[in-house]
């Protein structure tokens, strides 16, 4: 009832705005403001922020990573990779259980993770995964049909969750699986309420593997679609932490709060980067000379300076510009309109065509207000643009995923390495209908493949270096993609709270050292 009380109170405070702030006692409750809303909690059959966050509390991963990059034991208290880089041997602590008192083993840990190849929107992440042996209970062997780069940060939190097999397993599909929005893990906090749409409470695992934690006794994630509310609730003290703040208002808005911090630390793995995406099945859009002609027409530097008020910075390329990998060299389509309307005569359009284009619900400066922008900025090429709208993220994501769409703006992450977070947006065996931030754009080029495969297994970083710039340069000419800015994520979060997560994957990690200081 207690639980209830304070889930509805939660819930009062999205309308009234009235309600006092809560008393955080010992251990305490952290709320956490969010705009996302998820379509459910299991994030090894669904990426995103919005399924990540919960996701990383609920279920443990066989590792973690600190601050500087380097992978950190977790249900793996160490590991080995075999000289020629084709077995990783786990072996996994011995005190694990999940929530629901069953020991967490290896054949749990081989299940999660060939149900994560299988059914993950990033199919390059665990690809070269043939088989997974487990010899005992503690001990699991990755056989790998090549060396694998990426594996151990592919095996974090918010991207190789374990899930227990003795439930999951259950003749259902994994993408539909009924335990996906009531699941159990062996994280450091349990699930005590999804209400979808509204908030996802999730309160202490009292028998957590490891000593000491979690500090916190209950974390509330509250879905608060209107971004005023949602800043009145960080402003008024009635919400704790928000995480992924893009908006250049939200972001000097909260910072004018005494009882509040804001930093831009946390996202180094994520590489957030907003786009334009071409249907490039669509008869209007396969042309790439239409493609090429948007992009000339679009002004990224009056998105990035005047709408986002100079908070975001440029992106040229499907590599964010702040990897080692990024090509400097890459065409970056600056705004031309006259080479525009040249190419939109050279592909038959001359007289003009039609187009829609779609956009994340939510953060409206990143989304919203560019597509606008398109509306008007596309009239000046003959392009007569609709913004359709979408009432909220599992509607658009639909669309998107279903390639029922022209033009949409989306974020996308490149989740610390381009095998990981970037493959997946252009190989063409990664075109799945009804799996978002797959390869939605349809985009297919045989020698893009060739390239991202090989360096999916080099183990030499100039070598990967260099095959990333062919890549990019590829891309860059057939303009599946219009990249627009890096997003300027930050977190706002009260002072009282110590731990703040901010190392490279931010909240989506589990969030077991926060605690309120006295």
């Amino acid at each position: 009832m207690k639980m209830m009380t304070r889930l509805m109170g939660a819930a009062a405070l999205v309308v009234t705005g009235l309600a006092s702030a809560p008393v955080h006692a010992e251990g305490g409750t952290l709320v956490i403001a969010s705009t996302q809303v998820p379509r459910h909690l299991n994030g090894a059959v669904q990426s995103g922020i919005a399924t990540a966050v919960p996701s990383t509390q609920i279920f443990a991963s066989p590792l973690r990573y600190d601050e500087n990059w380097e992978p950190q034991p977790y249900l793996a208290e160490s590991w080995e990779v075999s000289e020629d880089g084709l077995k990783v041997t786990l072996n996994l602590v011995q005190n694990a259980t999940f929530h629901d008192g069953e020991p967490v083993t290896s054949e749990d840990v081989a299940y999660s993770l060939m149900v994560t190849k299988e059914n993950h929107p990033f199919a390059s992440m665990f690809a070269p995964v043939e088989s997974i042996d487990t010899p005992d209970e503690h001990t699991a062997v990755i056989n790998l049909s090549q060396p694998h780069p990426a594996l151990l940060l592919a095996l974090s939190p918010a991207l190789a969750p374990v899930l227990p097999k003795h439930l999951f397993d259950n003749g259902e599909d994994p993408k539909s699986n009924s335990f996906n929005s009531a699941p159990v893990g062996s994280g450091p906090f349990m699930l005590e309420e999804f209400t979808a749409g509204e908030a996802v409470v999730l309160k202490k695992n009292p028998n957590f593997f490891i000593d000491g934690r979690p500090k916190l006794d209950e974390i509330i994630i509250r879905i608060i679609k209107d971004p005023s509310a949602l800043l009145i609730a960080m402003e008024n003290g009635e919400a704790d932490l928000y995480p992924f703040m893009a908006g250049s208002q939200e972001i000097k808005r909260l910072e004018g709060a005494d009882h509040l911090s804001i930093t831009d630390q946390g996202y180094a793995a994520v590489g957030p980067i907003n786009w334009l995406a071409f249907n490039t099945t669509s008869e209007k859009l396969s042309d790439v000379r239409v493609r090429q002609a948007i992009a000339y027409a679009v002004d990224r530097d009056f998105i990035t300076k005047a709408l986002h008020r100079g908070v975001s910075a440029p992106q040229r390329g499907p590599i964010i510009e702040s990897s080692p990998f990024f090509d400097e060299s890459i065409p970056s389509y600056d705004v031309d309109l006259d080479k525009a309307n040249a190419l939109m005569q050279e592909a038959g359009f001359g007289d003009g065509m039609e187009l829609t284009i779609d956009f994340i619900p939510g953060p409206k400066e990143q989304q919203q207000s560019v597509a606008e922008y398109m509306k008007s900025q596309l009239k000046k090429i003959g392009i007569d643009v609709t913004v359709r709208a979408a009432p909220d993220f599992p509607t658009w994501a639909g669309r998107v995923g279903g390639h029922d769409f022209e033009l949409t703006m989306d974020v996308v992450f490149n989740w610390g390495d381009p095998v990981i977070g970037v493959h997946r947006t252009y190989l063409c065996s990664n075109i799945r209908e009804g799996v978002i931030w797959s390869n939605t754009q349809q985009y297919c080029n045989e020698k893009v493949d060739e390239l991202l495969n090989a360096a999916a297994v080099e183990q030499d970083d100039a070598k990967r270096k260099e095959m990333y710039g062919q890549f990019q340069q590829i891309v860059a000419q057939d303009l599946p993609i219009y990249w627009i800015n890096a997003l300027p994520y930050h977190t706002a979060y009260d002072k009282k709270l110590s731990n703040v997560p901010t190392g490279i994957w931010g909240t989506m990690h589990p969030m077991d050292m926060v605690d309120w200081s006295e």
